[in-house]
């Protein structure tokens, strides 16, 4: 079996992985799947107030979100570039911020994972508040037996995307 598909399906079947993204290890899953979305809120101990990165394979994903599609995605995407958009369904997603972050990668095997999964919710793999993974043997020491599924890339330094509003307000550089 191709590993795209198999990492897609577990992840499509509710499993939380820590997988490459195009910026930096991530700690993910179905960002469709609520009991897995909990989970990985425990697992990384992350402030339950705080929504996730949504990763998203293509732009007709956002329809599932029920956002209409603006010219600034054409003008960032595919990217680094996060756009937080205003969101009022999904609220174990937008954790009553009524909005949300989506990036379209541009990362062919992670886009591939992404056609197959659906959209996931991609946090940096660590501990909330701790250094993120740049092996994945920092990921195990975060997470262990809590994680179904490590892929291993070698060394990821991380780099963050970049975070903007969907007026092009720069949140986070």
């Amino acid at each position: 079996m191709n590993l795209n598909k198999y990492i897609g399906d577990s992840l499509k079947r509710g499993k939380i992985a820590v997988i490459p993204t195009d910026t930096i290890y991530g700690i993910v899953c179905s960002a469709l799947n609520k009991e897995s979305v909990e989970k990985l809120y425990k697992i990384r101990k992350r402030d339950s107030l705080k929504p996730m990165i949504i990763l998203i394979g293509s732009l007709e994903d956002l329809s599932i979100f029920n956002i209409k599609k603006s010219e600034i995605f054409n003008k960032y995407w595919p990217g680094r570039v996060s756009i937080i958009v205003e969101c009022n369904n999904f609220e174990y997603l937008h954790r009553g911020k009524n909005s949300l972050a989506f990036r379209l990668p541009d990362d062919k095997d992670l886009i591939n994972i992404l056609k197959i999964s659906g959209p996931i919710v991609a946090p940096s793999a660590n501990i909330e508040g701790e250094a993120p993974a740049e092996t994945i043997e920092e990921a195990k020491k975060y997470f262990g037996d809590n994680v179904d599924l490590y892929i291993d890339k070698g060394i990821i330094k991380s780099n963050p995307s970049k975070i903007i509003s969907l007026k092009e307000e720069i949140i986070r550089e």
